[in-house]
């Protein structure tokens, strides 16, 4: 296939972050290992440009390279947030590899890898597109959740992810498989067209359920949704923190990125069949990540739950399916970028004699130690508790709101529900930091790159929970083409 002008252009952030991290896992070879840091900002560099050229390819709508890739204002969204999760990411990152003594350059070629592959994801227009963004993706996560090679943990959270992700990936592709057998294509599009021949024919080959099915778990491990979730607390306490941030964060947006242009624009003729499924493993994920964090000590474990839960809130945007639903499910990716970034941020910054603090009775007495620190973690907890005036109340509020107009009233108030259970954990850690002496020797160390990326999140974070209107233009005419608007009602 011969690339046109119009397919380079298209495609010319991928080109940009794919040729920027094959040069950093070149140079890595040669700069030394205390000058690591050229190669961070060089990587910051790449993310900038990138980002850069999306914006200005922002209001384009064209479907590219013979069809597979398609680049529209939803997809660009995406690659938006994930330009700002890897950003943020490596200036997280720069001070902690220096403590951890694994500042390695192709720790950012693999960054840059993971977001070019989740780049290829959202822009999918094909299934086997988006496969291939996806197992770039994740191949480049299973080398970053265990580059602590040293250490048992991190051996473990590699391995766990790789052999329950590389199960995942085979049913996801024998859903594609089965696709292709019964519509003769893997395009979208097509799909959608072949689908809705079908049902004015007369209805579908109850194969189509086993073949959506198979789909839904592939997807549903990428997201974290209950029961595909067990890898989930194990990878993010293994993994460096900054990189179980970034998994929580950007392989999430992209994921979901993807669930719902496949559900909604080629499934959606058998949105009867999957919306209840949806419906199920929302409540299911919401309750059980909640109930879970409510007993963990580790404060990544906690996490992990707290993300599990969080992926249940999203999937009500991307059940209900309607054009509130999706700018829902956007402003939620966004909003919960920045608030768990902020929050693995923080826990990056402690130490408990030369470990890290990882536990919750670690962040006894933050607030004596380093105000700061402790209150950008007050602020991450109320957001993620979804407190006003935080942007995690204003990304709930529309969630909800979703599914009230969709008439589904009863899921809106059990999801309340699991977001009042979660205020309990959340509020625990800031309820330690404010009324706890410190218990043993603990030190924050020097904040650094990662000071700018903390205080960027809390600020964000405040900004989206007082002003979220100019995000909410941007979403609304993103998602013109996936689905109807309806009217918007601010909180």
């Amino acid at each position: 296939m011969t690339l046109s002008l119009a397919d380079m252009g298209a495609i010319l952030p991928e080109i940009l972050l794919a040729s920027y991290a094959c040069a950093v896992l070149i140079l890595a070879a040669f700069i030394p290992r205390e000058r690591g840091d050229i190669l961070a900002y060089a990587s910051l560099v790449a993310l900038g440009l990138a980002g850069f050229a999306t914006s200005r390819l922002m209001w384009v709508d064209l479907t590219v390279l013979g069809g597979m890739f398609i680049l529209d204002p939803y997809s660009n969204f995406f690659k938006l947030v994930l330009y700002g999760a890897a950003a943020l990411t490596i200036l997280l990152s720069l001070s902690y590899l220096k403590q951890e003594q694994i500042h390695l350059g192709e720790y950012y070629a693999f960054i840059l890898f993971a977001t070019c592959g989740m780049m290829v994801m959202v822009s999918g227009a094909d299934l086997l597109m988006i496969f291939l963004g996806l197992e770039l993706t994740a191949l480049s996560f299973y080398v970053l959740a265990g580059f602590k090679r040293f250490e048992q943990k991190s051996l473990e959270a590699a391995s766990k992810y790789f052999v329950l992700g590389s199960f995942s990936t085979g049913i996801l592709l024998f859903g594609i498989s089965l696709v292709y057998g019964l519509s003769g294509t893997t395009h979208l599009e097509s799909l959608a067209q072949h689908l809705s021949s079908l049902i004015r024919a007369g209805g579908l080959d109850p194969a189509w359920i086993l073949a959506m099915i198979l789909l839904l778990v592939g997807f549903g491990f990428k997201i974290a949704a209950v029961p595909f979730h067990m890898w989930t607390p194990d990878v993010y306490e293994g993994a460096p923190t900054p990189i179980a941030a970034f998994l929580s964060v950007g392989s999430k947006a992209a994921s979901f990125a993807v669930f719902l242009r496949v559900f909604l624009s080629a499934l959606g003729g058998m949105e009867e069949s999957w919306r209840v499924l949806l419906i199920l493993l929302s409540v299911l994920t919401i309750f059980l990540g909640n109930i879970v964090a409510i007993v963990q000590t580790n404060i990544k474990r906690m996490l992990a739950y707290s993300s599990i839960a969080h992926a249940g809130y999203a999937m009500i945007g991307l059940l209900v399916g309607t054009h509130l639903g999706v700018v829902s499910l956007m402003l939620y990716m966004l909003v919960y970028a920045f608030m768990n970034l902020g929050a693995f941020g923080v826990v990056t910054l402690l130490r408990k004699g030369g470990l890290e603090g990882d536990e919750i009775a670690d962040f006894a007495g933050l607030a004596k130690r380093n105000r700061i620190a402790a209150f950008a973690m007050l602020i991450f907890m109320f957001s993620l508790a979804g407190l006003p005036p935080t942007a995690g109340f204003v990304g709930k509020f529309y969630v909800f709101m979703a599914a009230v107009q969709a008439d589904l009233v009863w899921l809106a108030v059990l999801a309340v529900i699991g977001s009042a259970l979660s205020a309990y954990f959340y509020l625990k850690v800031v309820m330690v930091m404010y009324m706890k002496e410190p218990d043993g020797e603990v030190e924050i160390f020097p904040a650094g790159a990662a000071a700018v990326a903390l205080t960027v999140t809390a600020v964000a974070v405040l900004l989206l929970g007082i002003f979220p209107g100019p995000v909410l233009e941007v979403t609304q005419q993103a998602v013109l083409k996936i689905a109807e608007p309806l009217t918007l009602a601010g909180p």
